[in-house]
């Protein structure tokens, strides 16, 4: 276990947030692997930018999941449909950007496998967005759950939908922007689809 440095959440393409402080943490940080699995939270969700405002992207987890489990063990629910929904939604929300085409058949396999665990999903998807943003990272884990880690910077719960973001975001062209204005610390697919390489000078 690390000294000094960070312990990040493993999130659903997760906000811009999250790679600014894994940027700076980087190569000192840890991906809490533990604990159990809270609901409502970037662990199985995702905001993006629609023509409407902001459109939170859902990942169902089965029934029985949420209660005092660890978030390692937590299977995804193919019940009905969600991957096409999303896809749909990417599509929907980014065709007009100027990258999505760029990063479009590297995505469209995660929106047909069906991965069990939700935890080895999130960790596809994120090996990925790194390579995508050229930070060079080494992923290591918790090996134990810890209420506190008072050596480390605590992004479990500060990195959350209901919390105003911790950092100072500046601002980037969004597709929809003119009709809703420049939304905050949206998911990263937002920066990526939107600046493509020049995503790793913002961050």
């Amino acid at each position: 276990m690390i000294e000094k440095g960070a312990v990040l959440p493993m999130f659903y393409l997760p906000p811009v947030e999250y790679f600014a402080q894994l940027n700076i943490y980087n190569p000192d940080f840890v991906i809490e692997r533990e604990e159990h699995f809270p609901k409502q939270t970037y662990r199985n969700r995702a905001n993006i930018y629609s023509p409407d405002g902001p459109l939170t992207l859902v990942v169902p987890v089965v029934r029985g999941s949420k209660a005092h489990k660890p978030v390692r063990d937590v299977k995804i629910s193919y019940d009905f449909n969600w991957q096409r929904l999303h896809w749909m939604g990417l599509q929907g929300c980014y065709r007009r950007s100027a990258y999505f085409e760029y990063y479009e058949d590297d995505f469209a396999p995660f929106y047909e496998m069906k991965e069990t665990w939700l935890f080895d999903f999130n960790e596809k998807l994120l090996k990925m967005l790194l390579k995508f943003l050229k930070i060079k990272a080494t992923l290591n884990y918790t090996e134990s759950y810890e209420a506190a880690y008072p050596m480390l910077t605590d992004f479990r719960q500060s990195i959350h939908p209901k919390r105003e973001p911790a950092f100072n975001q500046k601002e980037y062209f969004q597709v929809f922007e003119e009709r809703h204005g420049f939304l905050k610390n949206l998911s990263i697919v937002d920066l990526l689809f939107n600046q493509g390489p020049q995503s790793v000078n913002y961050l």
